[in-house]
């Protein structure tokens, strides 16, 4: 299988190639892209280095799939044209999430859906794939009514600069800012860009792309996204309200029963998930299940996952995975 990763030096990029190798995808041919003055250098990659070639380059090999990690504007500008040489693209960016004819894929979830005709799939932003899986099954056996949603999201998902700038923070230098406040000892109430409502570009994406890869717009949801100084992962607090009735005990079967969910639920033992200790791990963890008795049918969670795993880089590659599997390139 020919393999293209476009933005293989950047943090998700790496992820990716550190992704296919721990799950010895079956590759042939590896293609990497970076920006054109990378072209040249050297990555290592299956105990062997592999040079960065230019986008051009890239395209004429036709590789079968290629995924891409390079921002909105790369993929809007390269992607149709990979499908053209007879690639399918897996894209990490926003770029054609909410456009009508690409779907927006949770390989645990909706992978199912996707066929040979499916030429450009994309990967859902990080805080909502870990929000999703995790509320998966429940929605399936219960229907959920309300989604109050506060996330607690690591520099990581805003790039390396946001983690140098936390760096220089902490040593007391002075460097190019990714935020408009410190982030070091602080909590940024601000994630992407704010919009006439007042809501910011990442809140929204949390409700749009909930609805649709649950394919129910019903689902009243709202959002809360804060910037905290923390590398290992997104956090997120869920308050739910349900269709149907349900027993605690049941929910942390289901939630434990989850396709790449692991539940640390032991408040006794002080047992929970924290960012701190999934950096580097593919799944999704999930605690502090609790009823909330200040509405019927209403439930707390606490969802933690590494963003740059599972949040991207895992999610990218499990959707070429399934496309394998299925021959569906």
């Amino acid at each position: 299988m020919k393999i293209a990763v476009i933005g293989a030096t950047g943090m998700v990029g790496t992820q990716i190639l550190k992704v296919l190798a721990e799950n010895s995808f079956p590759i042939t041919e590896l293609m990497l892209v970076a920006s054109e003055k990378s072209v040249g250098k050297e990555l290592a990659f299956g105990g062997s280095n592999h040079a960065i070639i230019s986008m051009e380059d890239t395209i004429s090999r036709a590789p079968h799939i290629a995924i891409f990690s390079a921002g909105g504007e790369r993929s809007i500008e390269f992607a149709n044209r990979f499908v053209e040489a007879g690639t399918t693209v897996i894209d990490n960016s926003s770029a054609f999430r909410m456009d009508a004819d690409k779907k927006l894929i949770v390989p645990e979830i909706n992978a199912s859906e996707l066929t040979k005709e499916d030429k450009i799939i994309a990967n859902p932003n990080c805080s909502t794939i870990q929000m999703v899986l995790a509320l998966s099954e429940i929605h399936k056996q219960y229907g959920i009514k309300r989604l109050v949603i506060s996330t607690y999201q690591s520099i990581t998902g805003t790039g390396v600069k946001a983690v140098k700038q936390m760096e220089n923070e902490r040593n007391e230098l002075k460097g190019e800012m990714a935020y408009p406040y410190p982030i070091d000892k602080n909590c940024l109430p601000h994630g992407g860009d704010f919009q006439e409502d007042g809501y910011t570009s990442e809140e929204i994406k949390l409700v749009n792309e909930t609805h649709k890869i649950f394919n129910d717009d019903s689902i009243g949801i709202t959002a809360t996204v804060v910037r905290v100084p923390v590398v290992g992962g997104h956090s997120e607090s869920l308050n739910v309200e349900t269709k149907k009735p349900f027993e605690v005990s049941d929910i942390r079967k289901i939630v434990a029963d989850t396709q790449g969910v692991i539940l640390q639920d032991n408040p006794d033992m002080n047992v929970y998930p924290m960012p701190k200790y999934t950096e580097g791990r593919n799944e999704v963890f999930v605690g502090r299940i609790r009823r909330d008795h200040s509405v019927e049918n209403g439930l707390n969670m606490w969802v933690v996952a590494d963003n740059l795993r599972k949040g991207a880089a895992t999610n990218a590659v499990q959707i070429a995975e399934y496309l394998v599997e299925n021959k569906l390139v």
